[in-house]
């Protein structure tokens, strides 16, 4: 049985939960380094960059989905380790008593807990590609969110062109602080966000 690899593919599935920034651990460098009041663009300008490293840790959304994945993914992994030990106890007491039964139990025994050991198989697949769907799901929502909001706001400040900059995977190597509207988008992203209620 590959009890910790299993594991790690559920969770992995759900660790992957990221729009546009590349290194998750990062979140707290990035949060911390960005200014939490928004900064002025002239109007002369046409192009302004959004920080997407700042926008997920700041972006109310991005948490929410966050904290759901990995609240989902934490549960399949309780629920796949619970069906694992089940399974590896039923093997450990046949193995216990396999040389006292006959060879057509025997036979039968093995042939039952070789389908059962399939069946986990299955089980562990279908809810890791259920997992990853769910995430990919979500952030296409979270993207199309972000972009959505973005279009409007561009329009109405007379933008051309938003960019996404993030430290370490960005095409953009300098700009200038007076083009960065991360935190005016964040305030307004916030704004239009309302949290389903439970």
């Amino acid at each position: 049985m590959k009890t910790k690899s299993t594991l790690g593919s559920i969770a992995t599935a759900v660790a992957i939960v990221s729009l546009m920034a590349s290194c998750q651990n990062k979140e707290e460098k990035a949060g911390a380094a960005t200014k939490s009041e928004p900064t002025t663009v002239s109007n002369n300008e046409k192009i302004v960059y959004v920080n997407s490293d700042s926008l997920l840790t700041k972006y109310q959304y991005f948490k929410d989905i966050k904290v759901k994945l990995e609240a989902k993914s934490k549960t399949a992994q309780a629920d796949l380790g619970s069906k694992q030990q089940a399974f590896q106890r039923e093997v450990a007491a046949y193995q216990q008593q396999a040389n006292t039964l006959p060879a057509d139990q025997r036979a039968k025994t093995e042939e039952r807990l070789a389908r059962k050991q399939q069946e986990l198989q299955a089980y562990q697949q279908n809810a890791g590609a259920a997992l990853q769907t769910e995430q990919a799901t979500e952030n296409e929502k979270l993207y199309d969110k972000v972009a959505d909001y973005l279009k409007g706001y561009a329009k109405k400040k007379g933008y051309k062109m938003v960019l996404t900059y993030s430290k370490g995977n960005s095409a953009i190597l300098f700009a200038d602080e007076s083009l960065d509207v991360t935190s005016e988008v964040i305030i307004g992203l916030n704004d239009t966000y309302k949290p389903a209620t439970k």
